[in-house]
Formats: C-alpha cells, sequence, structure tokens
C-alpha cells in the first residue's frame, strides 16, 4: 500500500473541503493517508501539499533527505512552487495514482556557520539563506569571499544567497535576477550594500561562498542571524561566518506537463505581455 502525507495551511480558505477531496480519492485508490500530527518517520509515496510557498518550505523540511516528491497545491497568493490551482486538485490525484508524472529535482544550499567561539551549526535550504541585521538602527559589517578569495567588504541591511528554485523570492525582491530552474548556479544578493561593489553575483554550484561578520567595525557591534528558508536560523556575532555551497540532497516537485518556466513566470507575476502601444508594436511590427 502506498502511503500519501496531507500537510496543508490550515488558515487557507476551502483548505477543509480540500482535504476531505484529497482524502477521500486517495483512500478510494488504496493509499493510505496520514498527517504531519501522525506522522512518525514511515517512509512516504507523496507529500501532498495544500497552501503556498511557506507550506511547501515545511513539508520539504520535514521530509528532508528523504527523496520523497512534494506536489504543491495552491490555496495562497502565489504558489510559485506549486503546480497546480485548488481546482486541478481532483485532475491531479488521478495522475499521480496513475503514475502520470514526473519528478523534478530541485537544488538545495548547504549551510555551515561558525560562530566566534568555534560552536559549528549546520542547515540547509531549498530557496535561501539570509544574513539578516538583528539592530534595525545599524547596518551590518560583513566580508563578502567566494572559494577563499575576499571581494569585497561593506556594510548592509543583510545578502540573500539563493538557489535558481529561490531567485523569485528574497533574492528577487532585494534585485537579483530572476534564474531558470534548471540552471546550476548560486546567487548572491546584497541588501542595502553601501558598497561601490555590491551588485548581485552569479557563481557555479562547485563553488564556496563565504560571509564574515567584521570584527572591530562600528556596525559589527549589530549581531547579525543566519537564517535558512526563513524556519531555521543560527546566530552571529562579530567574527562569525557562514559559508554556502550547494546541498546534495535535493528536494523533489511533483511536474504533470511540460509547461515552460516562462509561462510559470507569466502567470504568476501576472506580467504584462503586451505593450500600453497595443499588440503590433510589443510584436515589434
Amino acid at each position: 500500500m502506498k502511503r500519501v502525507l496531507i500537510m496543508a495551511h490550515m488558515a487557507e480558505t476551502d483548505v477543509e473541503a480540500a482535504q476531505a477531496t484529497a482524502r477521500a480519492r486517495f483512500e478510494r485508490a488504496d493509499w493510505e493517508v496520514t498527517t504531519p500530527e501522525r506522522h512518525r518517520g514511515e517512509p512516504l509515496d507523496l507529500v501532498l501539499v495544500l497552501g503556498g510557498d511557506g507550506t511547501l518550505l515545511r513539508a520539504a523540511e520535514l521530509v528532508h533527505g528523504q527523496g520523497t516528491a512534494l506536489l504543491g497545491v495552491n490555496l495562497g497568493h502565489l504558489g510559485f512552487l506549486a503546480e497546480c490551482e485548488a481546482g486541478e486538485l481532483p485532475t491531479a490525484i488521478d495522475r499521480v495514482v496513475a503514475g502520470d508524472y514526473r519528478v523534478e529535482p530541485r537544488a538545495t544550499l548547504s549551510v555551515t556557520v561558525t560562530q566566534p567561539d568555534g560552536d559549528v551549526w549546520r542547515g540547509w535550504a531549498l530557496n535561501e539563506v539570509t544574513l539578516e541585521k538583528v539592530v534595525p538602527q545599524r547596518m551590518v559589517e560583513v566580508i563578502l569571499s567566494v572559494d577563499g578569495q575576499d571581494l569585497s567588504a561593506f556594510g548592509c541591511d543583510g545578502l540573500v544567497i539563493s538557489t535558481a528554485t529561490g531567485s523569485t523570492g528574497h533574492a528577487f525582491s532585494g534585485g537579483g535576477p530572476v534564474v531558470w530552474p534548471d540552471m546550476a548556479v548560486l546567487l548572491v544578493v546584497p541588501l542595502a550594500a553601501h558598497a561601490l561593489f555590491g551588485r548581485p553575483l552569479l557563481v557555479t554550484p562547485d563553488s564556496t561562498v563565504a560571509v564574515e561578520v567584521a570584527r572591530g567595525a562600528p556596525g559589527a557591534r549589530s549581531n547579525a542571524l543566519a537564517s535558512c528558508d526563513g524556519r531555521r536560523t543560527a546566530p552571529m556575532g562579530a567574527g562569525g561566518r557562514m559559508e554556502v555551497t550547494a546541498g546534495d540532497r535535493p528536494v523533489n516537485l511533483v511536474r504533470f506537463g511540460g509547461q515552460p518556466f516562462s509561462e510559470r513566470l507569466v502567470r504568476k507575476f501576472d506580467l504584462p505581455v503586451r505593450s500600453w502601444r497595443g499588440q503590433s508594436a510589443a510584436r515589434g511590427v
């Protein structure tokens, strides 16, 4: 018997109806249905996520490293990681039961934070890891390096290191580019940097990106915080160092068709694809 875990954002509209529909449809196909409260680490064939991107990140945390596929059904606002909308739920479940889907692995980040006293904290992220200032009135002074070479030292509000998947999230709001999810890169985006060289960077996945909170600078009195996907955090004082590399455990997302990423981008961001001058002008005619 196959087993599916249903994770739902209970504050979303119509989530109870969606849960009932999903449970009935899976049980009719002889799948065992469980929930996060009842899950005790048993192997799962699928996690069905009813909510937005935040709910999917919670689900990814629950099954990280197990290779379980996640099917996101958007009940939230944007749902960039979701594969379908609420009205498509019955069809989506039928396709999963029939095996009519593919699994798309998404790259992750491996994060190591070394405290000034030598203590080490390790984490991971699907979207991004951020270095954030703790005291609003002060910038945090950082030293950014790639592959052991210091690139720049500057004061900033923070810094985002993201995967291609996370490029449409915090990194994008900080001025970073949108990166197609099948591109193997690490994206580095300083936030409100007081620096001549504070532009976003794209580096290869075999690189090591390091950020150190500078010692002795005025801004260093303001401690920083390392945050993985906004869910797993570690403090960083002056002299603390964060190293980020490509992770070795991807997150697997269920995908049904050959929808190009550009189509998802236009639909989710509601991008204007026609010029105000008219369709002919937009086509260059």
